[in-house]
């Protein structure tokens, strides 16, 4: 199978009063994406509608299936653990009706917090029983957040570290975007010095002038070189 499918499906028998909910799955491996769709399929209301292996393969399909729910791991290439963050933001940007749920084996503070800022409903890892991982993908489907208590945990302390002054972290993508904010470039060309979409490149700005407490670009330079972040 191609890693980027729309999947026909056979109508599913479901209870009365219940609704169907669309699902792709994204992830690096197609054995971690079989799998799941083989547990998730069990579910009467539970309809897989597309998968992929990567950030370009997943924003194609989901403009073709058009799911309620989008089951995204983080780490789409060995090189980052970070890459879903990306895709995660230029789904909800592209697709709003889309809602996001984080399945994946990082579990980091800093992660879970940046994967909600950028527009996931929800964050779970691996490691939950099916039973965990169905309720998540309802809730969600729902318009509620859902977390396992692990990544719950994490996300109490990073807004707690954030809180306590620590937002300023920078992630090292949004060390690359600082550099070249640093040079006078537009979202767009940041977005091609970095092969990312403008959409991507504007999302790291806003969260990197979050982070810095500032409102404007120049702002976010200033306060970066005072405290030697470039």
């Amino acid at each position: 199978m191609n890693a980027a499918d729309v999947i026909p499906h056979p109508e599913p028998r479901l209870d009365p009063g219940q609704d169907l909910i669309n699902v792709v799955l994204v992830d690096d491996h197609a054995i971690v994406r079989q799998g799941l769709r083989s547990v998730l399929e069990r579910e009467a209301d539970l309809c897989i509608v597309g998968e992929a292996g990567t950030s370009a393969q997943a924003m194609a399909v989901v403009a073709t299936a058009r799911p309620q729910i989008v089951l995204l791991d983080l780490r789409l290439t060995a090189r980052s653990d970070t890459d879903g963050i990306e895709l995660c933001a230029a789904l909800t940007a592209a697709y709003p009706a889309v809602s996001v749920l984080v399945l994946t084996t990082v579990i980091d503070d800093h992660l879970v917090l940046e994967a909600i800022h950028n527009g996931a409903r929800g964050y779970v890892v691996k490691e939950v029983d099916t039973s965990e991982l169905v309720r998540a993908i309802r809730a969600v489907s729902r318009g509620e957040s859902a977390f396992d208590s692990r990544s719950a945990a994490a996300m109490v302390r990073g807004i707690t570290a954030e809180t306590a002054g620590e937002s300023r972290q920078l992630t090292a993508r949004e060390h690359d975007v600082l550099r070249l904010l640093a040079r006078g470039l537009s979202n767009r060309a940041i977005g091609k010095q970095l092969y990312i979409s403008e959409t991507t490149a504007k999302f790291h700005v806003c969260n990197i002038m979050r982070k810095l407490q500032v409102t404007r670009r120049a702002e976010a330079v200033y306060v970066a070189s005072k405290e030697g972040l470039i």
